[in-house]
């Protein structure tokens, strides 16, 4: 659900961008008005998806504002299914993991640890990394970086 403010604001930002783009052949980039927020649920944007970077096993992935114009920023919730994962890749930008329940185990750069709720972790470019659930309930996380 978008905000009327929001709403306002890009309705506001592609009339002025059509008018200024209109027989120039090209897009042409308007600033938003400021302010305005977006709301969305669980349930609106979960997909059941495979564990990320070939780490197989079942998954619910829940990509928050990823269709929001602008936003720099990923913001995404996984729930891991017994037995699924993240597969071990290499890092290309900063990227949090936050553990919210469940438990896993994280390996980075060859050291693997065990990770719950509370736990949060940067890991930086350069670095490997790979998160596996283990235990009996889902390991849900949240995960944020930038575009």
């Amino acid at each position: 659900m978008i905000g009327a403010r929001f709403v306002t604001g890009v309705a506001v930002g592609l009339a002025a961008g059509l008018a200024l783009g209109a027989g120039l052949g090209r897009t042409t980039a308007v600033a938003l008005a400021p302010g305005g927020y977006v709301l969305e649920r669980d349930e609106e944007v979960k997909t059941p998806q495979p564990g990320p970077h070939e780490g197989g096993g079942d998954t619910i992935a829940y990509s928050f504002f990823a269709k929001t114009p602008g936003l720099k920023l990923v913001f995404r919730k996984r729930a891991f299914k017994p037995g699924a994962a993240i597969g071990y890749h290499l890092q290309k930008e900063d990227e949090i993991y936050y553990v919210l329940s469940g438990r896993g185990m994280m390996t980075i750069d060859d050291k693997a640890f065990e990770v719950g709720p509370g736990s949060a972790i940067l890991t930086r470019p350069g670095s490997s990394h790979g998160l596996k659930q283990v235990g009996t309930d889902d390991l849900v996380i949240l995960i944020n970086y930038e575009r």
